[in-house]
């Protein structure tokens, strides 16, 4: 498998001329393999297997995790108003559009928003850079980046009534740090990274990280990679959306353990009956399928175009047999730096794909992943 992957990876990097990726693949038993292929940049030093990545929206998938943690011990409910947890939610606003001065004209939801909602992304909260709307809004209500304020915006459906792709998993970040009395840093570091051994991964970003850290690009018109050095956690808080910095190994060892149902050589942190129902699909419409407002950052993207994808709690969901390898009811999701993994419960392999680059989801990306993915598989 290895030698195999370490060739695949070769040959469609250079094909889609990105100057390298890390990759790791285990199933419920360990490792299976770990590889580091080509370098931090163009004509910068080598990858290695602790290279450190910021892994964006993959951070999702733990703090979904902690939240569960949380809902087992009753501190946290599902289905009830998350306001009562979360003043700020508490009286969610629809955005209908704008007058003809450019106001914007909102009204009261439909209901209120729920811990499965954010958890899935139903609850009507969107991303700015994925929504032109948003956008036109936050020019009436400033706030800088990466602040506590950038979280509050007006939904852009009811609650419950559709799949939008959004700050959502920033407010469950917000919800365990309420109901644990802890931030979330360190919530994670206690009760998930910490007791999981994945002691590459969190929020810091001191200059020990930056050392290890590999440098975020961007792609140009004519193709070529340029630095873009930016840094998706927050300002204000631990961004529970986006901020964790960590190798593939380190994710691995998290994938392992929703494949080994809440546990893996080291810890017991969740109950099987909980993966099993973050594993399930909660949504009643098409999920996955996003929109872009800034193509710079991110395409337009659906991992599955030919199939109508649910969403767990905190994952993907491809319905089908993927086209590269893992079986229907899947686990996935992706990082904007173009961060990948996927988690095949019935096939018991996991996966881990790390780039390093700008727009996310550009199809020379996606081209990488599938190869990857095939050569996991043996294909």
């Amino acid at each position: 498998m290895r030698d195999h992957i370490i060739t695949t990876l070769e040959t469609a990097l250079a094909a889609a001329d990105i100057p390298g990726a890390v990759a790791a693949v285990g199933n419920g038993a360990g490792t299976l393999c770990e590889v580091a292929v080509g370098s931090k940049g163009p004509g910068g030093p080598p990858l290695t297997s602790d290279t450190l990545f910021q892994i964006a929206s993959m951070t999702k998938a733990l703090t979904s995790v902690a939240a569960m943690q949380l809902v087992e011990e009753g501190r946290l409910h599902l289905d009830e108003d998350i306001g009562t947890v979360l003043p700020e939610l508490a009286s969610p606003q629809v955005l209908e559009g704008f007058d003809d001065s450019g106001q914007p004209i909102t009204r009261a939801a439909a209901g209120p928003i729920t811990l499965r909602q954010l958890l899935t992304h139903t609850s009507g909260l969107g991303y700015e850079f994925m929504s032109a709307e948003l956008t036109q809004w936050r020019q009436h209500h400033l706030a800088a980046p990466g602040t506590k304020a950038s979280l509050t915006l007006p939904l852009l459906a009811d609650p419950g009534t559709a799949w939008i792709y959004g700050v959502s998993t920033d407010w469950v970040g917000q919800a365990v740090e309420r109901a644990s009395g802890r931030g979330l840093g360190q919530y994670l570091l206690d009760r998930v990274t910490g007791p999981m051994l994945m002691a590459d991964t969190g929020f810091g970003f001191d200059d020990a990280v930056k050392a290890r850290l590999a440098p975020l690009h961007a792609r140009l018109p004519d193709g070529g990679l340029m630095p873009f050095p930016i840094h998706f956690d927050s300002t204000e808080f631990n961004a529970g959306g986006a901020g964790l910095k960590g190798t593939a190994s380190d994710y691995l060892t998290f994938c392992r353990m929703i494949l080994n149902g809440g546990g893996n050589d080291a810890a017991r942190i969740l109950q099987a009956s909980t993966v099993d129902e973050m594993s399930r699909n909660q949504v009643s419409m098409p999920a996955g399928r996003m929109t872009t407002n800034m193509p710079s950052l991110t395409g337009a993207f659906d991992l599955f175009p030919t199939m109508d994808c649910g969403f767990g709690l905190g994952f993907l969901i491809n319905p089908e047999p993927g086209p590269d390898g893992r079986a229907a009811g899947s686990l996935a999701w992706a990082g904007i730096a173009n961060s990948y993994y996927w988690i095949d419960r019935q096939n018991d392999i996991a996966a881990v794909l790390m780039m390093q680059h700008l727009p996310f989801g550009e199809p020379a990306a996606l081209d990488v992943l599938r190869a990857f993915e095939r050569a996991v598989y043996g294909r």
